[in-house]
């Protein structure tokens, strides 16, 4: 049986990216030498559900499923900005970037937990928080380098970084490579109508 890695995601504006991609390249100088994996602008993006492993077979269902769940839904304006870490900002194992996402996005989340799950794709227990990874401390960190890494954020403020108005929902299949992982993505729903990346 073939299977893929895949993700459900909402991309930002390039102005939003390009203001993270500073917000990043600022960190690594405060941060340098401290084992950090930033992950690369283009890699950035919402998580709405990460699936794991899909086998190809339940691909076109999972489509489908998609596409009825995003048509149902508006489109819907987030903001971006402000900075933390989990689990907590003196214990940092993945740094973020801050969101404020209407109840619209909120409840979109949900229902493709929902109609995911009944394809049998463990649904997460946690509540849905949204943020955008772009960094995450190596396993292999010191507690001095987690501490280093902890007092940075504690100082280190990150402002309004900007608006964008969320109009797609996209399915990614996600490539594991030696240099990082690469996402593509393989469907597209428009909240409010379905559409097929050919």
């Amino acid at each position: 049986m073939s299977v893929i890695r895949a993700f459900i995601a909402v991309n930002l504006s390039e102005e939003i990216l390009e203001r993270i991609d500073q917000v990043s390249q600022d960190l690594r100088k405060k941060m340098k030498g401290v084992p950090v994996r930033w992950v690369p602008v283009e890699n950035i993006h919402l998580t709405l559900k990460f699936l794991g492993n899909v086998s190809t077979a339940n691909l076109e269902i999972l489509k489908d499923i998609l596409g009825n769940v995003v048509s149902s839904h508006h489109e819907c304006d987030i903001s971006v900005g402000g900075i933390g870490a989990f689990p907590k900002s003196h214990n940092p194992r993945v740094i973020w970037i801050g969101m404020e996402v209407p109840q619209e996005l909120v409840a979109l989340q949900h229902n493709i937990e929902i109609e995911t799950a009944r394809l049998g794709y463990s649904r997460e227990h946690r509540p849905f928080s949204p943020h955008l990874t772009f960094g995450r401390v190596s396993r292999n960190a010191s507690a001095q380098d987690v501490h280093a890494i902890a007092d940075v954020l504690e100082t280190f403020k990150v402002g309004f970084l900007g608006a964008a108005r969320l109009k797609t929902v996209y399915l990614y299949r996600s490539d594991l490579k030696p240099d990082g992982a690469v996402y593509t993505p393989i469907y597209s729903a428009s909240l409010g109508e379905a559409e097929q990346i050919n």
